[in-house]
Order: C-alpha cells, then sequence, then structure tokens
C-alpha cells in the first residue's frame, strides 16, 4: 500500500480531518524549545492522508496554583469547540488523544508566516474585524495569556488563534494585548450571535453541552455571565483590575 499522502489542511473537509487526528498514526517529528510546557510537532497520518500537528502531553503541564493540573489539554481543545459553536474565530482543528507521551491536546499545525503577529498585522488595518472578533472570543472564554504571537498569519491568508490552555476560569483573568477596541459598540451582527451562542447553552444544545465534559459547570456558567455581559453592555470589554496583559507581549 502506498505511504499516505501529505495534503494541503485547507483543502480537507474538517470532520476528516478531525477523524485524521483522532484515530491517525502519530510519530514525533520534534520538540518546541520555547514555552513553558513541552510541546510536539508530531505527524498524523492513517491510510490516505497526512498532516501535521502539534501535541501538548498533560503530563509535560507546569504545575500552576490557579488552574487545575493537566487540565490545560482540556481548555484547549473546548475553545476549538466553542469557536466552531460561536462561528469564530479561525482555532485550528483540535482533539484529545493519547499520544507518546500519554494523554494530550493534538491540534492541526498552520504552516504560517512566522516573523508576523498581531503587533505587525494589526498596522495593516486589514485585518481589524478579525481581531476585534478575537477580543470579543478571548473576553467570552477569559483567556488569561493572549500573546501577540499567538495570532498567526497562515499561508492560506487567514488568522488564526492558538495557545489557549489558559482560559475557561471561573474567576476574572483577562491578559491579552489586544486592547484597542476597548469601550467600542460591538457591530449589531455579532451581538446576535453571542446572543444565539448564549441561547445555545440555554437550550443545552449538544455541541455546547460537549463542554460539559472538558470543563466544569462553575467554569460553564461564569462563561455565560461574560456572555451576557457582552449582549447587556453592547460594548467591547475594558481592561479589569490587576494585571491585564501577559508577559511577554509576543
Amino acid at each position: 500500500m502506498a505511504d499516505p499522502l501529505p495534503k494541503r489542511s485547507d483543502s480537507i473537509p474538517p470532520d476528516r480531518l478531525l477523524v485524521l487526528l483522532t484515530e491517525g498514526e502519530m510519530e514525533l517529528e520534534g520538540q518546541f524549545v520555547w514555552g513553558s510546557n513541552y510541546t510536539f510537532l508530531v505527524q498524523v497520518a492513517d491510510q490516505e492522508l497526512s498532516v501535521m500537528a502539534v501535541y501538548k502531553p498533560s503530563a509535560g503541564e507546569r504545575p500552576l496554583w490557579d488552574f487545575d493540573l493537566a487540565s490545560l489539554a482540556r481548555r484547549e481543545v473546548a475553545a476549538y469547540r466553542l469557536s466552531v459553536c460561536l462561528g469564530w474565530p479561525n482555532v485550528p482543528p483540535t482533539i484529545l488523544r493519547d499520544g507518546p507521551h500519554g494523554p494530550g491536546s493534538v491540534q492541526l499545525y498552520i504552516d504560517a508566516e512566522h516573523q508576523e503577529h498581531f503587533f505587525s498585522l494589526r498596522e495593516r488595518g486589514s485585518y481589524d474585524a478579525i481581531f476585534q472578533q478575537l477580543a470579543l472570543f478571548d473576553f467570552v472564554i477569559n483567556n488569561a495569556d493572549r500573546k501577540g504571537g499567538h495570532c498567526l498569519l497562515g499561508h492560506d491568508g487567514r488568522i488564526w488563534s492558538i495557545d489557549h490552555g489558559l482560559a475557561f476560569h471561573r474567576e476574572y483573568k483577562l491578559r491579552t494585548v489586544i486592547w484597542d477596541y476597548a469601550g467600542r459598540p460591538i457591530p449589531a451582527d455579532w451581538l446576535d450571535e453571542l446572543g444565539a451562542l448564549h441561547e445555545q447553552f440555554a437550550a443545552g444544545q449538544a455541541r455546547c453541552q460537549e463542554l460539559a465534559q472538558l470543563i466544569t459547570p462553575q467554569e460553564i456558567e461564569a462563561m455565560n455571565g461574560r456572555l451576557r455581559d457582552l449582549i447587556e453592555t453592547a460594548t467591547f470589554p475594558q481592561p479589569g483590575p490587576g494585571r491585564n496583559v501577559p508577559y511577554p507581549l509576543v
């Protein structure tokens, strides 16, 4: 049988891509040397296709005082699933599975322009709407670590949002470099989409109920509260108490 063929991930249907990431054979290709947690580049392949992915084993997570040990992988997956429910932003397909170093998250690797990041991309102006959506998304998931380098310009021309392990805490912990829109009115169509997401949770729709397997009921309740805040104020979030930007910024 012929070897599986590498293929542009944007040409693979999302459902097929999730099956490949979940069931394909995983082979370690290398380790990312930056960051505080163990992160590996892997190839995931089945009999037909092969893609590159980022594997973050739970066993390689550094203990944190405010996040449960081995929960970062689940939060990565929760952010992806919420982005699917909302319809934005672009979060690479992310799943939970076992791997060479135990269970963890596996996220599609984005072939990106690595010299680009939020601070360089915002100067162009053409990505303003995308960054506005990202600011709203980060508030909803309570992202405690939105660095500039977590915004990738893919070779497909899209902006991709990565690294959501420090998210969904029940206490306010938003730390982000995207404060450019604070206090501005939220466009009506995005308010409608946020409202629809809130209604999905209230109705217990299946896709949203999947989050209950990944984060706690208290964290889901707090997220619903943040959604209500956005809908009621109809404005982009303002910096809150404490430290409001991550370190380092990129």
